[in-house]
């Protein structure tokens, strides 16, 4: 497989945007907050059921000039690097559920055309039931929350409960679910996000800012009310989160050449950045590399650019990753501090556009990454400490955006193949409390609770839209097998 050389566009730096950004300025310049009484509060909630009553919420009609889902991917794959989108198809063609986690662009499209609630929050854009997972605090606390926010932007909160719903019922269809199961699932999203809510409602505003699910505290929580199995394939999954850091991502992705540490190859899934320099001095690349970490440190805290300070960059690589990711620009990058049991392993990922920009409107942030980076601040109760953004110009004088974290900090997500009806629902209530969290730090949870109300109408509605757009979704899946058939796509399987 040929090395696209573009790939090295992404290697120079432009100026940091941070609080003289536009954006900032903007902010700056914001009009005065108007804060409403609770009890206006509660009656804007019940109103909006007037412009969108919650057995809305069920509906799902394809437009008739909804476009061709593959016209639909092949237009997101024109600025992704060509010779990853074989891969990229490869992947989501596995099943119903690999082709749902990479169609958040269609989706958004189909979401844009239902009922609207007007109660807004920071979206997650993308909430599937394999985007949470658990993952370390800065307190060194394993946490459960959302972690994936490429298409973060604000937008009517029903949509990322929708997303999140309908993933189970796909996820619940691929496992052979019965009719029953895959209902009792979608009931448990809708009723634990509404419940959730009206919790959050109640709380003081510092309350749920603080909220957080410890991972070690929820088990203990359940040890006496399901089976033993499930706490001992939780407790056996935890151990292996714990153990995928830095110094495992180290042992595992590096190797000593001529004396020194360097990311293995391992194309196309690794590629080492030396196989991209062509003619350019390596020396030259790898200087331009740390600028682009000097400049990234602008957006972190104090603190921890000291803390960045101490490690030396010395490696960079492309990594494919994911499967709507698959095709963007995504490097990791290799630092090391006091010595070789001091290892620092950055994941460098371009952020374009929101998918939700389309139909939401443009976000404010000029800088896509910061778009990220702000959205997943605002969202997670606790966020990785090197979380940062960057602008770089490449070779070819085009901008592109990224943004940074670790690689692996006890990073975990659920196993699904396998994972018992019951059990499930279980994580279906873990998914629906933390999004319900995340929406009521962003957005005005005493309305959404009053919209939602205490009944079990928003539930079924959920419920009923999932399996609706779960069809869709099959359909879809469909037509990109037929495109892969025919010869219309190139799709590398099993990569």
């Amino acid at each position: 497989m040929a090395v696209d050389t573009n790939k090295l566009a992404e290697l120079r730096p432009a100026a940091a945007e941070g609080s003289d950004s536009a954006a900032g300025r903007r902010y700056r310049r914001a009009a005065k907050q108007v804060h409403l009484t609770a009890a206006e509060r509660v009656q804007r909630g019940k109103a909006a059921r007037a412009e969108a009553p919650r057995t809305s919420h069920a509906v799902f009609a394809p437009v008739p000039e909804r476009p061709d889902p593959v016209d639909v991917l092949e237009g997101q794959a024109a600025t992704r690097v060509a010779d990853l989108v074989p891969i990229r198809y490869g992947r989501m063609l596995v099943s119903p559920f690999t082709f749902y986690r990479g169609a958040a662009l269609l989706m958004a499209g189909d979401l844009a055309g239902t009922t609207r609630s007007g109660l807004t929050v920071q979206l997650c854009g993308d909430a599937h039931l394999m985007n949470f997972g658990a993952f370390a605090s800065p307190e060194r606390r394993l946490v459960f929350d959302i972690n994936d926010f490429d298409e973060t932007n604000p937008g009517p909160f029903e949509w990322d409960v929708k997303r999140l719903a309908a993933s189970f019922e796909v996820a619940a269809r691929d496992e052979g679910y019965s009719d029953k199961d895959r209902r009792a699932v979608l009931l448990q999203v809708g009723r634990t996000y509404r419940e959730s809510m009206a919790t959050f409602a109640g709380m003081t505003n510092l309350d749920v800012w603080y909220a957080r699910l410890d991972v070690e505290e929820a088990v203990e929580r359940l040890r006496t009310a399901v089976p033993k199995s499930v706490i001992k394939r939780a407790e056996a999954n935890l151990a292996k989160t714990r153990t995928r850091d830095n110094l495992q991502a180290f042992n595992k992705l590096t190797h000593v050449v001529d004396g020194r540490r360097r990311i293995i190859s391992n194309p196309p899934l690794i590629v080492p950045v030396e196989d991209f320099v062509g003619d350019v001095p390596i020396d030259q690349v790898m200087e331009d590399l740390r600028g682009i970490i000097r400049v990234y440190r602008r957006t972190l805290e104090t603190d921890r650019r000291h803390l960045l300070s101490q490690y030396e960059f010395v490696d960079l690589a492309h990594k494919v990753v994911g499967v709507g990711s698959v095709g963007t620009r995504a490097w990791i990058a290799l630092l090391m501090g006091r010595d070789d049991s001091d290892p620092l392993f950055l994941q460098v990922k371009q952020a374009q556009s929101s998918v939700l920009e389309g139909f939401t409107g443009r976000s404010e942030y000029t800088n896509s990454g910061q778009r990220v980076v702000a959205g997943q601040r605002i969202m997670q109760a606790a966020s990785d400490i090197f979380l940062g953004w960057q602008r770089v110009t490449g070779l070819d004088g085009v901008q592109r955006d990224f943004y940074l974290r670790q690689l692996r900090d006890w990073k975990g997500s659920a196993v699904i193949e396998g994972m018992p009806p019951k059990t499930m629902t279980l994580y279906a209530q873990l998914c629906g409390w933390t999004l319900a969290r995340a929406h009521a730090r962003s957005g005005d949870r005493i309305a959404i609770a009053a919209y939602l109300g205490t009944g079990t109408v928003f539930d079924e509605a959920i419920a009923d839209f999932a399996s609706v757009y779960a069809d869709q979704n099959e359909r879809d899946h469909a037509a990109l097998l037929e495109a892969a058939d025919t010869g219309r796509i190139r799709v590398e399987r099993g990569v």
